[in-house]
Formats: C-alpha cells, sequence, structure tokens
C-alpha cells in the first residue's frame, strides 16, 4: 500500500488543510458574528471544516483504518457538496451569504466540488492490499 500522505497526495493534503483552516475560520466568525443571518448555511460550514480536518489527518496519519475514515470523510464530502450545491440553488433563502459548499463551491473556484472526487481517486489508488 502506497502512503497515503505521499506523492499526489501531498497535494492533497496541502489543499485540504488549506480548506480546513479556510472553512474553520470563516464559519466559526459567521456563527460568532451573524448566526441569525444565515444559522443553517453556517452550521453546514463548519460540518464541511470538520470533514476537511478529519480528510487531512487521515491523508497524515496514513494506514488502513485512516484510509477507510479518509473514504468515509471524502463520500460525506462529495454528497453535501452536491446535495448543498442543489439545495444553495433551490432554496437561495436559506443561503444569504457564500459558504463553502453552496453553489457547489462557487466561492472557491469550485474545489470544494472537485477536491473529494480527486480525494476519493488517491485512495483508490492508495487502497490497502493494492
Amino acid at each position: 500500500m502506497r502512503e497515503l500522505g505521499a506523492g499526489p497526495g501531498r497535494i492533497l493534503v496541502a489543499v485540504y488543510s488549506v480548506f480546513a483552516i479556510a472553512a474553520t475560520g470563516r464559519s466559526l466568525t459567521q456563527l460568532l458574528i451573524d448566526a441569525d443571518r444565515a444559522p443553517l448555511a453556517y452550521t453546514l460550514s463548519l460540518v464541511a471544516a470538520i470533514i476537511y480536518i478529519v480528510a487531512t489527518a487521515c491523508l497524515v496519519i496514513g494506514g488502513p483504518t485512516a484510509w477507510r475514515v479518509a473514504v468515509g470523510a471524502c463520500l460525506v464530502e462529495a454528497v453535501g457538496v452536491l446535495g448543498i450545491g442543489t439545495l444553495s440553488f433551490v432554496a437561495p433563502d436559506l443561503f444569504p451569504d457564500r459558504t463553502v459548499w453552496s453553489h457547489f463551491g462557487q466561492g472557491y473556484a469550485f474545489l470544494p466540488l472537485v477536491l473529494p472526487f480527486a480525494g476519493l481517486w488517491w485512495l483508490r489508488r492508495t487502497a490497502p492490499g493494492r
């Protein structure tokens, strides 16, 4: 098994780290300063941040258990960005401000839409027993 954080995995670790920091900082700021404006959207951004933190940690830690948790995190992330991205167009009043996953990550150059699939691709290549 290849190490999760080696080779292209280092790029994923870097990107996930940036997203973990950015999403955590932005969501906490939004929740602390203006939670009444869009509580659902800001809370979902915090959930996204936690998923990015978990994925980053698993990519750094490596090993079979971390691999499984990383796959789960990437799957939840993919469902989240697709679901929330869709919801943000269907019910825009729930998302008055841009969040990490709203509009499929448009405010982040659509990287939140690409990232879970890049992560799943890498995890498939580094699957235990491969």
